[in-house]
């Protein structure tokens, strides 16, 4: 009975997803399962910034703009960002996406397979992952220029490590 309740949610995509949402010090899954299809970036030995936004999120708006400039001053020491997109339309993705012109790579999780299984606690929320790929930090939200300069000094000293 057990086995075929838990086989039943794992069929729903519940349940297991959300036990093995990614925590401070846990490995950074293959994005690649979680998106299939998506044109992701090599991230092997690479810093990397996972972040979550949606297109009617204005917090994620402004952090496009941090996440821009973090991208051209660190891309060329070994910063990687992946921003994955969570709305339900591929239109207002796209339309976000266009408006805002990123640096990064930005990827639609039109399957909701990611935000399933990271279950970010809002819009938006970002994971940095040294480069042994395992998550060292996690930001809930976006605070302006105080979370600029923790991003800052976070990938900083991960680029040194």
């Amino acid at each position: 009975m057990k086995h075929t309740l838990l086989l039943a949610l794992a069929c729903l995509g519940l349940g297991a997803a959300h036990a093995a949402e990614p925590k401070t010090g846990s490995a950074l899954p293959a994005l690649g399962g979680l998106l299939p299809g998506a044109p992701l970036p090599k991230t092997a030995g690479k810093v990397v910034l996972v972040d979550f936004w949606a297109s009617w999120c204005a917090p994620c708006k402004a952090s496009f703009v941090t996440l821009s400039r973090l991208h051209q001053k660190y891309a060329s020491k070994g910063l990687v960002i992946i921003g994955i997109g969570v709305d339900d339309e591929a239109a207002d993705h796209q339309a976000f996406a266009a408006k805002n012109k990123a640096p990064f790579t930005l990827v639609h999780d039109s399957q909701h397979k990611a935000a399933g299984f990271f279950n970010p606690p809002t819009m938006p929320s970002s994971y940095l992952v040294d480069r042994k790929g395992v998550i060292r930090h996690i930001h809930k939200g976006f605070k302006g220029a105080k979370t600029e300069a923790e991003y800052v000094a976070e990938i900083e000293a991960l680029l040194a490590e």
